[in-house]
């Protein structure tokens, strides 16, 4: 079946049935995360979306929210951009530090960060593209502790990244974080899923 690249308001269960149906939902979706969760270095975790996580997250925020039909419209224009689109990966980045000290100081001087991530595999760079939605570094260089990253790739791209036996790496160059993860088979083939 063909990926599908939109949550179209038709496709937005009733509050009713997705609470009967949300615990096993939940079930079904942290199986479908944990091959699309990638952490790179002690404080980056990458989130790699798709249309069933989004599907997921709009349902929590209107079953959590209680918005009604009024609230479908924001939550499909805020997700709906994070569905990969048959030619793309998309992530979203987390910097995950408990201790708010710590995470303050890291992130005041991680600004740009959402610049310097990229995918590396076979000869080929495909480069993180921040979603434009808001900017996520402050005009003095702080980061914001979640981005959100758009993955491009050609044609030739997506066949080499398929290909059994490549190794693809994430990586993260920022002058002060740089860290490489290498996917593992489960993890690529997951996100390989993602392409149609």
């Amino acid at each position: 079946m063909p990926n599908k690249h939109e949550i179209a308001p038709a496709d937005i269960m009733s509050m009713e049935d997705y609470g009967r149906e949300r615990s096993e939902r939940r079930k079904r979706v942290t199986e479908l995360k944990r091959n699309r969760r990638l952490a790179i270095g002690p404080d980056a975790t990458f989130y790699f979306e798709s249309y069933d996580t989004m599907f997921h997250q709009v349902h929590e925020m209107l079953f959590i929210e209680k918005g009604g039909e009024d609230q479908i419209e924001d939550e499909l224009s805020a997700y709906n951009p994070l569905i990969p689109k048959g030619r793309e990966l998309v992530a979203t980045l987390m910097f995950e530090i408990d201790d708010p000290v710590r995470r303050a100081r890291f992130l005041a001087g991680l600004g740009g960060v959402e610049e310097t991530v990229s995918f590396e595999f076979a000869g080929e760079t495909v480069k993180g593209i921040p979603e434009d939605d808001v900017d996520r570094t402050t005009a003095d260089g702080k980061a914001s502790s979640i981005q959100f990253l758009h993955f491009p790739f050609t044609d030739d791209q997506v066949a080499k990244f398929k290909e059994p036996g490549t190794e693809v790496m994430l990586k993260v160059a920022h002058e002060k974080y740089g860290h490489i993860a290498i996917l593992s088979d489960a993890v690529k083939e997951a996100l390989a899923s993602d392409f149609d």
